[in-house]
């Protein structure tokens, strides 16, 4: 399952729309002061359907991915019943939110994940954002809008409303 950033195929709609977390100097995160970019990607493989994003974080000081972070919005049925094998630990493990196993991640990946689940995933607008993206991403890759800028004006109308 290769995943890809949405920012591909909607950079207009990314740029407006990528969300990041700015740490002060003195804040009590544990973290050091930069812009942290949560940059969304999704599986490009037709036909699946695993309602989940990876999320790239790249942090404004040392440009570099920290950490990445999966996270599946839906319940652990819902995964059970996709996978149709491994079972509900393997569906648990990819409901999420956690690090990804086998990507880039630094030191600080452990506290970016719990920045993510305490601030990010908190926010309804922005968990609608990411399913939005979803949407829109899935579309086009399994074609039901093959004409990009389309579905990148649609994405911005949506992100209006």
């Amino acid at each position: 399952m290769p995943f890809v950033l949405f920012h591909e195929f909607f950079p207009e709609t990314a740029e407006r729309e990528t969300r990041s977390i700015t740490v002060f100097p003195g804040s009590p995160i544990r973290l050091p002061p930069a812009h942290y970019g949560f940059l969304d990607m999704y599986c490009d493989e037709p036909g699946c359907d695993c309602r989940r994003v990876f999320l790239s974080v790249v942090s404004s000081r040392s440009k570099r991915i920290e950490a990445v972070v999966a996270w599946g919005w839906e319940d652990v049925e819902f995964y059970a019943k996709w996978m149709r094998s491994g079972g509900r630990d393997m569906a648990l493990m990819l409901k999420g939110p956690a690090l990804n196993m086998g990507s880039p991640e630094t030191e600080l990946a452990p506290v970016l994940l719990h920045l993510f689940s305490s601030v990010l995933l908190k926010d309804p607008s922005y968990v609608a954002r990411i399913k939005r993206h979803y949407a829109l991403f899935r579309d086009r890759i399994d074609g039901k809008r093959a004409d990009a800028a389309h579905s990148e004006k649609v994405g911005a109308a949506t992100a209006t409303q």
